[in-house]
């Protein structure tokens, strides 16, 4: 009778030791997918899907660029309406798909090329210190000629009235360029109608509208997004990126 029971006793135990190991694996396991959840879910939550029924605005790229002038226009048409949706499709261009190193080291990987770049709404152009290379590479003079057939709207900060000079898309339009650089894009592109850069900060003619560059490429790409949207949502966008406080830092 004692064997009997210290056999059922034996039994009972192996039986609840098996029932917390398997309950302990599967807390372990659960636990574990909650994690790898979580870490897909940190990668991936971010990642704004193409729609393709949504305006597109291309970002162009190139190395040297100044990422104040891609960050600026990204941070504007990025954002969402009020009430969370998305309203554009916001990408990077480049002529290949090489990594872009910008004028202060920021690795930059382009979301698409000059061969599969889909149809914009609106192209930025922006600038670099150095801008000889881009003005004299024909495959980004030809590729702004291209878009400009399709696009709504192109915009230019700083020197990347120069490209567009270069590109002859605005001749005989209105066009500002980085405080000092305005003679020079006179006597280079004649045909525009440069602005007095000391002066004016931003312009606008027909399709095209330009800027000082750096920071007052917000006043580009806020001007061009109120056009496209609305002033509310301007404002809600302003606010978004406290520029109230930028402007009044110091109160």
């Amino acid at each position: 009778m004692k064997s009997f029971k210290i056999i059922i006793a034996l039994i009972l135990f192996v039986t609840t030791f098996s029932c917390n190991s398997n309950k302990s694996k599967t807390t372990a396991n659960n636990q574990t997918n909650s994690i790898e959840n979580t870490k897909t879910d940190t990668l991936t939550k971010h990642l704004k899907p193409f729609k393709s029924d949504l305006p597109t605005i291309g970002l162009l790229m190139f190395n040297g660029v100044l990422q104040s002038e891609v960050i600026a226009t990204s941070d504007v048409f990025a954002k969402p309406s009020e009430g969370g949706k998305q309203l554009f499709n916001v990408i990077t261009i480049a002529e290949t798909e090489h990594i872009i190193t910008t004028e202060e080291g920021i690795k930059i990987v382009p979301d698409y090329t000059f061969e599969n770049c889909p149809k914009l709404t609106v192209l930025f152009v922006p600038s670099a210190y150095d801008m000889y290379a881009q003005v004299h590479n024909k495959e980004v003079i030809d590729f702004i000629k291209e878009k400009n057939k399709e696009t709504d709207y192109v915009v230019s900060n700083c020197a990347g009235a120069q490209l567009i000079g270069k590109s002859g898309i605005a001749d005989g339009h209105k066009i500002v360029t980085w405080i000092g650089g305005g003679e020079q894009l006179q006597k280079d592109y004649p045909n525009l109608k440069v602005e007095n850069d000391s002066l004016v900060t931003f312009v606008e003619d027909g399709k095209f509208s330009s800027s000082n560059g750096n920071l007052a490429s917000y006043i580009s790409a806020l001007n061009l997004l109120e056009k496209m949207t609305s002033p509310e949502h301007k404002n809600f966008v302003e606010s978004y990126l406290y520029l109230d406080r930028l402007q009044n830092w110091n109160k």
